[in-house]
Order: C-alpha cells, then structure tokens, then sequence
C-alpha cells in the first residue's frame, strides 16, 4: 500500500508533470492524453519480446516501499528502448504524457495496463491542506482504520472529488489511519456488478472487476469485496488469530 510518503511522491511527481509538459506543444500534449490501444499493444508486444528473451523477467522498476499491487510493477521503458520499440509511447510519462505503464497479472499473464497520473495531481491538492493539521479531520469510521474527512475543516466549501478513468463519475476520497488518502471506487465497482450474473464471493477483492473491463488499474486504491447483498465494501483486515 501506499505509505506515509505519498506527500514527496505527489509533488516530486507533479512537479515532473509540469517540466514534461513544458517540452511539448500544446496540441501534443492533448495527443499525450488519449490511451490508444495500438500503443497499449506495441508496449505489450515489446514486454513479450523481452520476457522470452531473458528467461522470464520482466522489464519493471524495483520500488523499494511495498505499493499496492495495482502500482507495483511499473513498465522499465529503458529495458525496451530501443531494442523492442523505436521509443516510449507519447502518452507514456517517460515521454511527457500523463499515463504510467504498468503491469498486472505478473505471475499468470503479464498484461499492460494504465494509470492515469491526473489522479495523483487531484489528490495532490488535498494532501497539501492535510500537511497543515496536526491531526486529520476524520469524520466517519468506514471500515478498520479507514474514514472519511471532514472537509469544512480543511477549508473546502464542497466536498473535493477526483474524476474516474472508467466512468468520468466524481469519486470521493477516503483516508487511513496513517494519513494516506485513497480514491473510493464504491460507484465503479457497483456498476461493474450490476453487469454481472454470479457474483464474487466476500472476501474476494473485486477490484480485478475494472482492470478486466478497462485499460485501467485502480490507482491509490484499497481493496474491495462484497457483502451479503452483494455490493461493494472496503475490505477489512484479518484479525490476528
């Protein structure tokens, strides 16, 4: 998961957002944003290529925190470029776009997926008046050590919001004990069950739900599951024996 770090992280990562995006015209930079498949499929041929070639690694970034696993494997473009593709794609972060490359199912079937880096910025934003109380305004206990934020007392007149990569919905955040805050994909996840005709046992985490139906991972995420009703609910954490 994300640790107490994600305040560095968020402005280190902002902060290279904004230099990227210095060196690109506009009308490129609104080329940088779109997340063609064609591009998906040239990054996932070239991790292919290299997987066969060097006896089953795969080319990532070793990150020294223990990220969730929807961020732990970030695609290495240097271990590719140029020897499997001409160049990192235009959306790509590497190359002044706004969508890392990761990859899921590293165990079974690495495939190439997205995150959406906008993400980070909006939450960002929210961190930054975090920072400056001593103790997190919680508001409601939503599951262990997890809750929702009292926003007047940030300073905000509404409650802020970050925008969904699967729906484009306004999704709210949550924040743990330790004083990381996550996106909660409740909404995107309901409608994803909705579709479906047997549901996921409890105790299953159904995140998986949107990263089969979507070139997207759910980013800065905690796990989901369902309960007896079979909606979405924060997963809670096994108790010691």
């Amino acid at each position: 998961m994300i640790k107490r770090k994600t305040g560095m992280f968020f402005s280190m990562l902002l902060l290279s957002l904004l230099l990227g995006g210095c060196l690109y015209p506009e009308e490129d930079l609104a080329q940088n944003e779109v997340p063609y498949e064609a591009q998906l499929q040239s990054v996932q041929s070239a991790v292919e290529q290299f997987q066969a070639e060097e006896d089953g690694i795969l080319p990532i970034k070793t990150k020294e925190d223990d990220p969730d696993i929807y961020e732990k494997y970030p695609i290495d473009f240097s271990k590719i470029v140029p020897r499997f593709m001409a160049e990192s794609p235009g959306n790509a972060f590497e190359s002044g776009g706004i969508y890392q490359y990761v990859l899921v199912d590293v165990e079974t079937k690495p495939t190439v997926k997205l995150i959406d880096l906008r993400l980070a910025e909006q939450i960002r934003s929210v961190n930054i008046r975090l920072i400056a109380h001593e103790y997190p305004p919680f508001k409601e206990e939503l599951a262990d050590n997890v809750y929702s934020l009292d926003y007047k007392e940030l300073g905000y007149e509404s409650e802020p919001y970050v925008t969904s990569p699967y729906s484009g919905r306004q999704l709210p955040l949550v924040i743990s004990g330790d004083r990381t805050l996550y996106i909660d994909y409740a909404a995107d996840l309901y409608a994803e069950l909705q579709k479906m005709d047997n549901l996921p046992a409890p105790g299953e985490d159904i995140r998986s739900l949107l990263v089969e139906s979507s070139p997207f991972v759910p980013a800065f995420s905690l796990p989901y599951t369902v309960d007896k009703q079979g909606e979405p609910i924060l997963m809670q954490k096994k108790k010691p024996e």
